[in-house]
């Protein structure tokens, strides 16, 4: 584990390397899981917000599963999370299929359009990275956690391309614990890069 200021961050996302291959694995984190997108509390309110702008982005089933169970629901393990369409956790009710079968975010597409401000539940964008608070509640962990099937192209191209996962995710991890924090990590990166290379 590197610790960055007040985070303790798995040594993969600097060691390992993933970009996503969205015509390979056709957006299946959105559908393959115990549950929903996980969401921060402070997620809630913008959802309901931001709901009617992004309804029209989906589809019949999931106006109407949205209206059956809410637009968010608690999972006694994970805690608040997006709801997801029948009784077999299938693909999030925020999700859609795009004419190549690659799965979309309504909100992330709304986000685009320019329609909304927020781009989608920040669990969602961070994927495969993890991050939970510690046990005292002080610090937080963030791991990386790929799925092996689903995301094997990923961890291939991100191979073949040589691409960090945190080089990837820059873009969330920014957004989460703000520029300073990437620019420390990627200071230690590439650090650790050198001294790997001087050995």
């Amino acid at each position: 584990m590197i610790a960055v200021e007040n985070v303790l961050v798995s040594d993969d996302l600097i060691g390992k390397q993933f970009v996503c291959d969205l015509n390979r694995c056709k957006g299946g984190c959105c559908e393959e899981g115990d549950a929903g997108a996980p969401l921060e509390d402070e997620e809630l309110d913008i959802m309901i917000d931001a709901y009617e702008k992004v309804k029209p982005y989906l589809g019949a089933d999931s106006i109407a599963e949205i209206e059956k169970k809410g637009k968010y629901v608690y999972h006694k393990e994970f805690g608040w999370v997006t709801p997801t369409l029948g009784d077999d956790h299938e693909i999030c009710v925020y999700g859609f299929r795009d004419q190549k079968g690659i799965i979309k975010c309504a909100f992330e597409q709304a986000y685009n359009d320019g329609v909304i401000a927020w781009k989608k539940p920040i669990s969602c964008h961070l994927f495969p990275i993890i991050h939970h608070k510690g046990k005292n509640g002080n610090y937080d962990l963030i791991n990386y956690e790929p799925r092996e099937e689903l995301c094997s192209p990923a961890c291939a191209f991100g191979k073949k391309l040589k691409v960090p996962v945190y080089e990837f995710l820059k873009e969330p991890i920014i957004r989460l614990y703000g520029q300073e924090f990437y620019d420390a990590l990627d200071a230690l990166a590439k650090e650790n890069a050198d001294t790997t290379k001087g050995e």
